[in-house]
């Protein structure tokens, strides 16, 4: 799914603006993340080295945010029409994690983070994190460690070193 998504982007965006703009403003995005920004950078020709610097922190910009606001903007966003629905499903998707999280401690979130599928990234990690009412201070430096082995799992897949190390 984030290789479709990425891919259409580049698509749209390709010679619009440069390659690591792209890959940075991807890893911005919930779902997409770091994994979609390091397929665009890929797919753009960017270096694996600038390519995993930008996309780090494109994905890790918005963390500290979310563990911050989140809880706030979604009492605020729970009463307005259509967006109640959005908030119930992030709710839901949060509680769906919380059993890993309550077994395993930051264990659970570092593995959720860093598993590069749909549903797990930082933007899911400080979701929890945040509903949970995990400390910040602990939560943070978790979830850009499991941003960052995720992102050496999707380097080593979409840069072909994966290839090179069996060769």
């Amino acid at each position: 799914m984030a290789e479709t998504i990425a891919n259409a982007l580049v698509d749209f965006l390709q010679n619009k603006i440069p390659g690591e703009l792209i890959a940075f403003l991807i890893s911005l995005l919930p779902i997409l993340e770091l994994r979609g920004g390091l397929i665009a950078a890929n797919l753009l020709g960017v270096k694996l080295i600038p390519a995993f610097i930008i996309c780090f922190i494109g994905n890790m910009l918005p963390i500290p945010f979310i563990l911050l606001f989140i809880e706030k903007i979604f009492d605020w966003l729970r009463d307005k029409k259509g967006l109640g629905k959005v908030v119930r499903y992030c709710e839901k998707k949060a509680d769906k994690n919380r059993d890993k999280i309550d077994k395993y401690g930051y264990w659970g979130l570092l593995i959720l983070v860093a598993i590069p599928l749909p549903g797990t990234g930082g933007w899911t990690g400080a979701l929890v994190a945040a509903l949970m009412r995990l400390d910040i201070k602990k939560s943070l430096p978790v979830i850009a460690a499991g941003v960052l082995i995720a992102g050496i799992i999707v380097s080593l897949v979409m840069y072909g070193a994966v290839d090179a190390l069996i060769k």
